[in-house]
């Protein structure tokens, strides 16, 4: 159940990082930025971080450009200390 929570909520965060890019593309109303960082708090930061690269989107702005990979980085530390504690385990 987790894995698949994981799996849908960066599956969505990516793309809506393309549809924001093509948005803005457009000319038309944008994605709410603050959309995103929701997004890579509840655990999509990998979609969000890989959105950015593969759509150059927002990669100048230095919130996204600094901020997304720092919560990434801090996400993967919080899921290796829950796997080495056995939390992770006990919720698979």
């Amino acid at each position: 159940m987790i894995l698949y929570y994981i799996f849908t909520i960066n599956a969505a965060a990516f793309l809506l990082m393309g549809a924001d890019k093509a948005l803005a593309k457009a000319g038309a109303r944008r994605i709410r930025e603050a959309l995103f960082f929701v997004l890579a708090a509840a655990g999509a930061s990998p979609g969000v971080f890989f959105g950015m690269k593969l759509f150059h989107h927002k990669t100048l702005h230095r919130s996204f450009s600094r901020g997304i990979p720092l919560m990434m980085l801090i996400q993967a530390a919080l899921l290796l200390y829950a796997w080495r504690s056995g939390v992770l385990q006990t919720l698979l």
